[in-house]
């Protein structure tokens, strides 16, 4: 391969080192912690001034008296096989929901994650539901955020047990709420209302979801989107939760709201990293979706406003929304969508390279199903790559082959050009025409490399299935990275490795970023150094350089990277023989040890 190549190489090779570079050593700053309000209800559609207002029905009161919740209200359980928690029965409010099949940390006894919380306790998090009063109602004739609802003693909340709570305003309308749930993680809500009030009364149903404060533990990191999503006829849109403070002022309580008219499908909520709570109206059903941000309270808020309905005396009406409050499983999700959810798989943030990191997700997650470990799942994913790119990486290495056989006619078209570099190239390129070789090929692995490389680092990062899921020995967490050192010699001394976030973890790295090391240290030697003596020295420490960059990262990323060399060795070295080119691995890997003359290094 001629010099302007190897600078090709060297060029790309060395901005893929600046990428990783940069946010291994200048991550995202840590997250702000925002100081916690005192804790206030909110009851958007119907209560305070987070109250939206219904299309055909008069403007929601922004005077009513904010109370907190009691903590001594009564509550209805939730036991499903998959969350546990309860609904208080001030407001109804669905404000308690732990996940039983994950955990804060890898430790034993770790608590099981709390995804909703009551007001009153720090990250408030809650699903609220009522009606707005419409035309002959006041808010004290409509249930709201501290209406005191009635259900079932010893009523439980489980899949094919709904429950319902009941609430009589005294004036002739009976509202119901029933709440059913499934076996993972989404709940229906049908509310009703019956008139006996002599009169024909208009209102309109909403549904919200209240966080007091941003989250604890936000990764702000680029490729992962947290707060706001939400779908509107087929257009997804992300915002994160700084951005909400940039929504226009809304007149009536200050706070800053975006609102969106919705056709016929759509839903809205908050995304964490792996977990998530949306508003999910019936696929068909047009509605009004509301985000805002009140700065005052520093509460985050989304609702659903459903077209105002009119019930005439002796009538009644009911409407039924859905609720997601659980983990972003891949399978529970997919599952939704093909139920009508449209475009629910979209809560995960794929990113651009989504039509690579989709069907990438899609093998790795069959493939881990199949197999039963992340860790040789990720293996298997790194060998089909390989077999897809095989017929280019066929191309790059037989060229490669070729380039080696013609390099000493090379050496003499070099002599007889002398110092004429003009003339030098072009009897290479007749050269190469003659020969039928193509001196880009052998950049072609490293190009068709870093997307894939990207794409499974999103995959990793973003992904549920990822997050605590164990390969073997000290490896349970591939989203993590390698939990060994060298400064306990992997486990042997009798004392902890640094912790991951600190400066000695980038020095003491584990076996995985050593074993990585090695496998790019050796993949090069399949070929003699360089002899230009600048790109001598980049090659020779470059497999270490990225050794420590890659220490830092998800051990499943640097499982695939040793996996990906060792195969891209074990190709590279038998098509080079099947072309007659026999790599001289050893002999190369003895010249690197040899100390150099005195005169060459000068």
């Amino acid at each position: 391969m001629d010099d302007q190549n190897k600078n090709l190489i060297l060029a790309t090779v060395l901005s893929f080192l600046v990428i990783l570079g940069w946010y291994t050593f200048f991550p995202p700053p840590e997250p702000e912690q925002v100081p916690q309000t005192a804790v206030t209800e909110t009851a958007p559609a119907g209560d305070t001034a987070a109250a939206p207002s219904a299309a055909g029905a008069d403007a929601v009161a922004d005077t009513a008296a904010e109370q907190a919740a009691a903590p001594d209200a009564p509550r209805v359980a939730i036991d499903t096989p998959r969350v546990t928690g309860s609904i208080s029965l001030q407001g109804g409010r669905i404000d308690d929901l732990s996940l039983k099949d994950y955990r804060e940390t890898l430790d034993e006894g770790s608590p099981i994650v709390k995804l909703l919380k009551p007001v009153g306790e720090t990250g408030a998090y809650y699903a609220l539901y009522g009606w707005a009063p419409g035309a002959g109602l006041t808010l004290s004739d409509v249930p709201g955020a501290n209406t005191i609802w009635s259900a079932s003693e010893g009523a439980t909340l489980s899949p094919g047990n709904p429950v319902t709570l009941t609430w009589d305003n005294g004036k002739g309308l009976t509202f119901s709420r029933t709440i059913a749930v499934d076996e993972d993680y989404m709940f229906s809500v049908t509310q009703s209302v019956a008139n006996a009030s002599g009169s024909t009364v208009s209102l309109a149903p909403y549904g919200t979801l209240a966080r007091h404060g941003q989250p604890e533990g936000l990764k702000n990191f680029f490729i992962l989107h947290e707060g706001l999503v939400g779908m509107t006829d087929g257009e997804l849109a992300e915002t994160d939760y700084d951005d909400m403070a940039d929504f226009e002022p809304d007149p009536r309580d200050g706070s800053k709201s975006s609102v969106k008219q919705v056709d016929a499908n759509g839903w809205i909520g908050f995304t964490d990293h792996y977990w998530m709570s949306t508003l999910v109206p019936a696929p068909g059903q047009s509605f009004r979706s509301i985000a805002k941000f009140d700065e005052r309270r520093d509460i985050y808020q989304t609702d659903i406003v459903l077209p105002t309905v009119t019930v005439a005396e002796g009538q009644s009406t009911e409407v039924t929304t859905q609720l997601f409050a659980g983990a972003k499983e891949w399978e529970a999700i997919r599952g939704y969508e093909k139920a009508g959810i449209e475009g629910f798989l979209d809560v995960i943030d794929w990113g651009w390279f989504f039509f690579l990191t989709k069907p990438m997700f899609w093998l790795l997650h069959n493939l881990n199903v199949l197999i039963g470990n992340m860790g040789w799942a990720i293996i298997g994913l790194t060998v089909v790559i390989k077999i897809l790119v095989f017929p280019l990486a066929y191309k790059s290495y037989a060229s490669m082959a070729k380039m080696k056989e013609l390099q000493p006619e090379m050496e003499k078209l070099k002599e007889r050009a002398g110092d004429d570099r003009q003339k030098m190239q072009k009897e290479m390129m007749e050269l190469y025409k003659k020969e039928k070789v193509n001196p880009a090929a052998g950049c072609l692995p490293i190009l068709i490399q870093i997307p894939i490389f990207f794409s499974l680092y999103k995959v990793i990062f973003v992904t549920l299935e990822l997050r605590h899921a164990p390969f073997f020995g000290p490896f349970q967490d591939l989203s993590a990275p390698d939990p060994t050192s060298i400064m306990n010699l992997f486990g042997l001394l009798p004392f902890a490795s640094p912790a991951p976030e600190s400066i000695l973890a980038l020095v003491f790295i584990g076996i995985l970023p050593i074993l990585l090391g090695i496998s790019m240290w050796l993949q090069q030697k399949l070929n003699p150094a360089p002899t230009d003596p600048t790109q001598q020295m980049i090659f020779a420490w470059m497999p270490w350089v990225f050794m420590f960059m890659l220490g830092g990262f998800a051990s499943g990323l640097v499982v695939y990277w040793i996996a990906n060399n060792t195969i891209t060795f074990t190709q590279q070295y038998l098509i080079m023989r099947s072309h007659g080119y026999k790599p001289d691995v050893f002999g190369n890997i003895k010249s690197s040890f040899k100390k150099k003359p005195k005169a060459e290094k000068e």
